[in-house]
């Protein structure tokens, strides 16, 4: 008897900056037997991530690179079709680390959210309710510490993790400035997120004066999503114990050669600020917590969120270069035909 196959997006080369539709492909893999302790997974959507870029990088970062000929790693939800493994059953909705593939045989680990049976849409946890949302969530409360009365700026504002900074922060009291890249998303962070003002940092021909109009007595917080030119101008602009969290570098091609910029030092020593790098895994034995909060937002209408779906595995390999180029209107998700809703 022949072994079933399903569709997966594979590595085919090292990319060289920003990965292309190029450096992947897409192939007929056969579905490894289901070990004592294992999970089967059929995915129903998965997502696309500015990390998947540092992933596939000869730079050393926080996660092991992934290998040429690897299935590409990535976060998906999808349902338990069979389980070796005592705490899974038939049935169950999971979001963890299951690949760019139509299925995975996994370890319970690689699951990271357990999804109620009664929650109406699987897509928003691997956005808002996911681990783009968990970072927003601890990134404001916990490394930022938001105050009410603080000024608060966040980069890639309308992206799936700035826009719930600048609603939580809201929630908090805070100010809110976003600062994002043309004037659709510019309209959002306003219109659809609540921001109290938004910069277009590509029509802005002097960012630093940008700044300086929307935030007059300076920044108590920045969510820093980009790192580069951005943040040079953010940190000019510091007050006196300020809160700067290091969420992502999406404004930095290439970590080799490391590039050079501005040194931050002087601004962290005179304005006695904090500059911390963080990830949301830091906090997976309180994602229950943050999930929780969030959900509870976004049912009563509070926390708003997009989603820009592409249809078919297909569309992942193009799909890194799609999100760098700005050309998303929301969280970034592949969407297979096995999705229910």
């Amino acid at each position: 008897m022949s072994r079933p196959t399903h569709l997966a997006v594979t590595v085919a080369r090292r990319p060289v900056a920003i990965p292309q539709a190029h450096d992947f492909a897409l192939s007929t893999v056969t579905l490894p037997d289901l070990a004592e302790g294992q999970i089967h997974v059929r995915n129903h959507y998965l997502s696309v991530d500015p990390a998947m870029r540092g992933w596939l990088s000869d730079a050393k970062g926080y996660a092991d690179r992934i290998e040429i000929g690897d299935v590409m790693r990535a976060f998906a939800v999808g349902v338990v079709v069979r389980s070796r493994a005592p705490a899974f059953h038939e049935g169950d909705r999971v979001m963890g680390l299951f690949g760019w593939q139509e299925q995975a045989i996994v370890a319970p680990d690689a699951v990271m959210l357990r999804i109620n049976a009664d929650a109406p849409r699987l897509s928003p946890y691997l956005g808002v309710l996911g681990l783009n949302g968990i970072t927003a969530y601890f990134g404001t409360t916990d490394v930022c510490r938001v105050q009410r009365g603080d000024t608060v700026i966040v980069s890639t504002a309308a992206g799936a993790v700035g826009s719930c900074v600048g609603q939580i922060t809201k929630r908090l009291g805070g100010r809110t400035i976003g600062i994002a890249g043309g004037r659709e998303k510019q309209r959002q962070c306003i219109d659809e997120f609540g921001y109290d003002a938004a910069i277009d940092y590509r029509s802005e021909a002097d960012l630093d004066a940008a700044i300086a109009r929307c935030c007059p007595n300076g920044v108590d917080v920045y969510f820093d999503n980009t790192s580069g030119g951005i943040s040079d101008s953010v940190l000019r602009h510091i007050r006196i114990g300020a809160r700067i969290a290091i969420c992502g570098t999406a404004a930095i091609e290439s970590w080799n050669p490391w590039p050079l910029g501005e040194r931050p030092n002087r601004h962290l020593l005179i304005k006695r600020a904090t500059m911390r790098g963080f990830l949301a895994t830091d906090y997976r034995d309180r994602y229950a917590e943050a999930v929780e909060t969030l959900s509870a937002w976004v049912d009563d209408g509070s926390l708003r969120y997009r989603e820009d779906v592409l249809d078919g595995i297909e569309a992942a390999p193009g799909s890194i270069a799609h999100l760098y180029a700005g050309k998303n209107t929301g969280k970034l998700l592949i969407r297979l035909s096995a999705a229910e809703d």
